[in-house]
């Protein structure tokens, strides 16, 4: 088994997938810089990243349309926004490591492609439509149930974006926006866990966990607004 292979193997592993077809992989994880011009639409993930894209917003719809059955269609697309934007997608890809298997043009190594937001949002959306061809949709579906429950069992759905309403707050104060810091990282790779505190001037810090650093920033954020009774506290 060549080296490529085992990094498959594991990458297979966290993923919770097994690829009848191997190639769909490798393309999922190869940007367009590390392709010759001619066969960029062939062997990058540019595809892959377009199909997977749509196979996301289905099941999470779904998903969304299930879960709150007393929601409005504003309330839902709101939420299905929030789930289905990059940089969710790009905290998923980071909490699967999939950074270091992205296959990049030598520019793009360089500039820190393997860590940019937008890649990697294009990458989890790439793996999707993967699974998708590879397997059908329930595959793919169980992949998102799986990967962005945390995101739709933190309730983003149901109200504004913590972090945006507590900055709004702060400014209608005159405060200097809030400054959220990492207090802690614990857990396995393929778990883990931060503790973020959220800094406000004239303000004990509240701090919060997540399974994602942008999940614990939202819990704090929303845990600070509690506090300060900008917002009722969940029932």
């Amino acid at each position: 088994m060549s080296r490529r292979d085992r990094t498959h193997e594991k990458l297979q592993f966290r993923l919770g997938y097994r690829f009848a077809d191997a190639d769909l992989l490798e393309r999922a994880l190869t940007h367009s810089s590390a392709v010759s011009p001619g066969k960029r639409i062939e062997r990058s993930y540019q595809r892959l990243e377009f199909l997977g894209d749509r196979v996301l917003g289905l099941v999470v719809a779904d998903m969304l349309y299930r879960r709150y059955p007393g929601s409005n269609e504003g309330e839902l697309s709101r939420t299905l926004n929030t789930l289905v934007r990059k940089e969710t997608c790009a905290d998923i890809a980071r909490q699967l490591d999939l950074g270091r298997e992205i296959i990049l043009g030598d520019s793009e190594a360089r500039s820190g492609g393997a860590d940019k937001d937008a890649i990697l949002g294009d990458v989890t959306e790439a793996v999707i439509g993967a699974i998708y061809l590879d397997g059908g949709l329930e595959p793919a579906r169980s992949f998102i149930e799986q990967h962005f429950e945390d995101y739709l069992a933190d309730g983003q759905a149901n109200r504004a974006d913590a972090k945006t309403t507590l900055q709004e707050w702060a400014q209608a104060r005159g405060l200097e926006p809030p400054s959220y810091v990492l207090v802690e990282r614990t857990g396995p790779d393929h778990a883990p866990e931060f503790t973020i505190g959220v800094d406000l001037a004239g303000f004990e810090r509240i701090e919060a966990i997540g399974p994602s650093k942008k999940i614990a920033e939202h819990r704090v954020a929303e845990q600070f607004l509690v506090r300060q009774k900008v917002w009722k506290e969940r029932k």
